[in-house]
């Protein structure tokens, strides 16, 4: 049976959309704007808008430190790829810049750019990417997200919503599968022997 899900607390603050569009920001001027807010995760689209998201709250930290912490294991045992946490930034085929929950790039990928590029919001759409929704978050931006990862190139994408405890799954090249309070999560076949336990996240 779905969960119903409660009003957003008072403490945690909405995502909101500011209007840059006539304005087209530059990458540098967007990274500007990064550094001049250390404690707002900042995404801009495609079309030139600008999505402020505010610290998480608590319980949503704390996901997200179980969701790295067994992803960061397997990673370290198989070697193949690079991943990332959440305050990474990359700048999508479509113009972009986006700030995964979790990401994974394969190592010969990442290699192939230059230093400059690694250390700035990579020109790059990680292969893999996590997604993990707080109380703030819209289900439909989300979704809109993952299929934009899909369209710039990633291979596999999880839209996890502790909020229903579902996990939207989505491949290129297929239908979005739907998980409905799964015990586990397989990244099988791009990510052989990962699976995410969802206890810890739920």
């Amino acid at each position: 049976m779905a969960q119903i899900i409660s009003p957003i607390p008072q403490e945690i603050w909405p995502h909101f959309t500011v209007n840059f569009s006539s304005l087209r920001l530059t990458p540098e001027q967007f990274a500007q704007l990064c550094r001049d807010n250390l404690d707002l995760r900042l995404e801009l689209t495609s079309k030139g808008e600008l999505i402020v998201m505010p610290p998480t709250g608590s319980k949503t930290g704390q996901r997200n430190f179980s969701l790295t912490s067994q992803f960061g294991e397997w990673v370290r045992k198989d070697g193949t790829g690079v991943a990332f946490d959440s305050s990474t930034g990359f700048t999508l085929a479509d113009g972009a810049i986006v700030s995964p929950d979790l990401a994974w790039i394969r190592r010969e990928r990442w290699d192939a750019l230059t230093d400059e590029e690694q250390e700035s919001f990579a020109p790059i759409c990680p292969d893999f990417v996590i997604e993990l929704r707080s109380y703030s978050d819209s289900r439909s931006r989300l979704q809109k997200k993952m299929q934009d990862y899909l369209e710039n190139g990633a291979k596999l994408a999880w839209l996890i919503d502790p909020l229903q405890r579902q996990v939207h799954i989505y491949r290129s090249g297929r239908k979005t599968e739907l998980l409905k309070n799964p015990e586990t999560v397989s990244g099988e076949p791009l990510l052989p022997g990962f699976v995410l336990h969802m206890p810890e996240i739920w």
